[in-house]
């Protein structure tokens, strides 16, 4: 059976009359779109905007929750507790929840940005609160995580969970990210991503900075729009995805073909 993958992007993060990123161009590329609620970026207008090309474009919609950083970007650790990490979830997601359906669809994910989406890999208590958020508010909400405590209690909590691999940064050999704040965090060689990609989709395995492979399990991959090249780079990855005969689809889509594909290995055991 052919691998099925999301690509997904980060997407409405101006505000006002800043803008980031070549949201146009992405949405042509990308399957599904984490969407800034405004605490790291992001207004009413230009969620609103978003939403609606998203829907002109068929592509899912997720919430991109965040720390309340909007000065450093949501990039900051921030001594929040558990409850206001679950709170400021359910802010963040009823906001977009509104712009869609204001747009005649609904939210079909959630992705913790930045320091927020890094610290809920490996804190039970903010991940917990993040699932909490999720399942109360929509248990047909599918988590985009890193393998981890977010993952975990996702799964607990019965939200479809779907892994998250992002090819443009390094992996410490237990398979975390390398911090943005360390040297080499973030790769920039085109063809040194296109081929982490490849092989993170097919393979499952994504290669260390100690130069060792991790077992890595990627239902969608995260295309950064936020520097110079970055659409050319996507339209790159999609193209040689699609060369290796990957299908690219929504992130429902990719989750019902892994249960698919778990069913028919059992049923040759």
């Amino acid at each position: 059976m052919s691998q099925t993958v999301d690509l997904v992007a980060d997407l409405g993060e101006g505000f006002g009359t800043y803008t980031l990123g070549e949201d146009r161009e992405l949405l042509d590329i990308v399957s599904s779109a984490n969407i800034a609620c405004g605490f790291h970026a992001g207004d009413p207008d230009i969620m609103d905007r978003t939403v609606a090309e998203c829907v002109r474009r068929g592509v899912g919609i997720g919430a991109h929750p965040s720390f309340p950083d909007l000065r450093g970007f949501g990039r900051r650790a921030m001594d929040l507790t558990a409850e206001e990490v679950r709170t400021d979830t359910l802010y963040q997601l009823g906001a977009l929840s509104a712009f869609a359906a204001y747009h005649g669809t609904r939210v079909s994910h959630i992705a913790p940005h930045g320091r927020l989406g890094n610290l809920v890999a490996t804190r039970a208590d903010y991940a917990d609160a993040v699932a909490d958020a999720a399942f109360r508010a929509d248990p047909s909400l599918i988590v985009l995580a890193q393998d981890g405590e977010l993952a975990r209690a996702a799964a607990e909590r019965g939200l479809g969970v779907a892994i998250v691999g992002i090819a443009d940064r390094a992996y410490q050999p237990d398979g975390t990210l390398v911090p943005r704040s360390q040297p080499g965090a973030v790769l920039h060689a085109p063809a040194v991503i296109v081929e982490r990609t490849v092989r993170m989709v097919c393979e499952g395995v994504i290669e260390t900075v100690a130069g060792t492979d991790v077992a890595i399990q990627a239902d969608t991959v995260l295309l950064h729009g936020d520097n110079p090249g970055a659409v050319a780079l996507a339209r790159l990855i999609r193209k040689e995805l699609t060369t290796a005969g990957v299908r690219i689809a929504p992130l429902a889509e990719v989750l019902a073909a892994r249960q698919d594909g778990r069913k028919a290995e059992r049923s040759l055991t």
